[in-house]
């Protein structure tokens, strides 16, 4: 049997995007090491065949450490781009009018092709046309069916495929694209854990995505653009997760608006129980640097004050010079702050009221019940991961111990403030619950002899959705012999 690896001493979870400088077994371990939680997987970048051996050397290291890993696929989702230059790119002038149309010929200054119809069907006088992460804007003065007209507010040089973003109108957009439906089906066939989609505008767009994946894994929101924010709890509430994705929607919007959207958004994420990434830019700095600036340190600290279930890294682990560092430096921050005395009234500004039911009444005791009793973990017996949702939202002062008998949740938990999931056998009795519990609380370091642990479960055993017990166990010492689960 392979021995199980401690738990983290930190309760936010670290997300490390993989990618040319960390896709290789010996990096992925090396990031696991340093303390990353769960992995990215842009779909954005290279072919599916090169994703396989990542997810593979992921899911090895279940065997080598007996914890379960998780691995989110994260959809490009539809892109937006001009089209192509005769010279391969122009300058635009402050103040000059340029057209957009649906003309392929190549442009010049004055005009380029904009090749998607949805746009024009959607844009009117007035809204903003950002181009190439927004730094050139443009303000439409005039538009048909096949012709906008823009005047350049803030000019600049612009090449071939440039992106464009469209902050002030929703263009009604399918949120998946035919290359998204074959990244979805690839990434379920591998097994995946999470499904991120990008660029949610509305709660209809996660429809088509939660058809098709059909329950085979987790489905996250990325709230990236200005449209979302206006529906955003229906949004939290038709998906499993959230990921506060600010680089697009700092680009749709000014910079100084994204700080109080990003609170807004972790707060409404953490009120309705959902696990809730915050993402983009947090140690841009070391792409390049092997240490990140006071300013990137306290805005990754920041996030975990708010109470995010996550924090995650882009390019600095994707392709930065220094991804092991950057990921050791998120470890450290995460554990700094939660050794803060502070840091459990601050993660409690957010006021999370349990819902008129039987399981959210004993997650919300089992929070209180552990500080009284000065207790050493929440145990959670779960199917579905429910239970350890619910226990996790109340952000208690413990570890909270997953014990699932399935795989897939066990491998889902890896996004889920505070939770150490491992897979293991179901119990059939009161007793036996009991027992395992204490074995497992001493087998995977979260108790030892003379600690209490709070257990929660539901009676009967085995039937998804009953949690109805909560238990105050004292740990004897020798429940670890002759057993094995």
């Amino acid at each position: 049997m392979t021995k199980a690896s401690a738990p983290r001493s930190r309760k936010v979870r670290v997300l490390a995007t993989l990618g040319p400088a960390s896709n290789s077994p010996e990096m992925i371990e090396n990031l696991f090491a340093a303390g990353a939680d769960a992995f990215r997987i842009n779909m954005s970048h290279g072919d599916q065949a090169s994703k396989i051996p990542v997810i593979e050397a992921i899911r090895a290291l279940e065997k080598k450490y007996g914890r379960p890993t998780t691995i989110l696929a994260d959809l490009q989702g539809p892109k937006l781009r001009v089209g192509r230059f005769a010279g391969g790119k122009v300058m635009l002038e402050t103040g000059q009018t340029f057209v957009f149309d649906r003309d392929s010929t190549p442009g010049d200054a004055a005009r380029v092709e904009l090749p998607h119809r949805e746009i024009f069907e959607a844009i009117e006088p007035g809204a903003r046309l950002l181009l190439d992460d927004g730094k050139l804007v443009l303000r439409v003065t005039d538009n048909d069916a096949e012709r906008i007209e823009a005047l350049v507010e803030v000019g600049g040089r612009l090449s071939n495929n440039k992106g464009v973003n469209v902050p002030d109108v929703v263009v009604p957009m399918a949120a998946l694209t035919d290359k998204d439906r074959s990244d979805l089906a690839f990434a379920l066939e591998q097994h995946v854990d999470w499904i991120a989609l990008s660029f949610v505008q509305r709660p209809d767009d996660l429809a088509e995505a939660r058809k098709l994946i059909q329950g085979k894994a987790s489905l996250l929101a990325k709230i990236e653009k200005p449209a979302a924010i206006d529906r955003l709890p229906e949004i939290i509430e038709m998906c499993d997760g959230v990921m506060v994705a600010r680089g697009d929607l700092g680009v749709e919007l000014p910079p100084q608006d994204v700080p109080p959207l990003q609170k807004m958004i972790v707060e409404e994420s953490r009120k309705q129980g959902k696990p809730v990434v915050v993402a983009t830019q947090m140690l841009e700095s070391m792409i390049t640097s092997p240490t990140p600036t006071r300013a990137e340190v306290s805005d990754v600290a920041t996030a975990i004050y708010d109470g995010a279930d996550a924090i995650m890294l882009s390019a600095e682990s994707a392709a930065g010079e220094w991804p092991v560092q950057s990921v050791a430096m998120m470890n450290s921050i995460g554990e700094a702050v939660e050794r803060d005395p502070r840091h459990g009234d601050r993660v409690h500004f957010t006021v999370t009221r349990p819902d008129p039911t039987t399981a959210d009444a004993i997650a919300e005791a089992a929070k209180q019940i552990a500080r009284t009793v000065s207790a050493t973990a929440i145990i959670c017996f779960t199917a579905s991961g429910s239970t350890a949702r619910r226990v996790s939202r109340e952000r208690p002062s413990v570890p909270i111990m997953v014990l699932t008998p399935k795989m897939e949740t066990a491998r889902r938990s890896g996004l889920l403030w505070g939770a150490y999931a491992v897979h293991t056998r179901d119990v059939d009795s009161f007793e036996e619950m009991v027992a395992k519990a204490k074995r497992m609380a001493l087998r995977h370091h979260l108790a030892q002899a003379g600690d209490r642990v709070i257990v929660i479960a539901g009676v009967p055993f085995k039937t998804p959705g009953s949690t109805n017990v909560l238990h105050v166990v004292r740990i004897i010492g020798d429940e670890l012999k002759n057993h094995s689960d």
